[in-house]
C-alpha cells in the first residue's frame, strides 16, 4: 500500500488531540494526580489546611467534569 494510502486512512493529528475521549483521559489523570497530593499532604504535619480544602475542591471540579463528559459520551438509555 503506497504511503499517500495509509496517510489518508488515519484520523486527522488534531481531531485526537482535541477528542473528548482523550479529554476524559486527561480528566482523569489529573484527578489520579490530585488524589495523590491530597493523600500525601494528608500526612504531613502540619497540614496547610487552606491548601488542602482548595486542591480537594479542585478535585471535586474535575470529578464533575470527568462525570459530565462520561454522560456525554455514553447518554443513558431511555426509559
Amino acid at each position: 500500500m503506497p504511503l499517500s494510502s495509509r496517510v489518508a486512512l488515519q484520523p486527522p493529528m488534531d481531531q485526537n488531540l482535541h477528542s473528548p475521549q482523550r479529554r476524559l483521559i486527561e480528566l482523569r489523570m489529573a484527578h489520579a494526580d490530585l488524589d495523590s497530593v491530597i493523600d500525601a499532604m494528608a500526612v504531613q504535619s502540619p497540614v496547610d489546611e487552606l491548601v488542602l480544602r482548595r486542591l480537594k475542591k479542585r478535585r471535586l471540579v474535575l470529578r464533575d467534569q470527568i462525570v459530565s463528559l462520561e454522560a456525554e459520551l455514553d447518554p443513558p438509555e431511555p426509559a
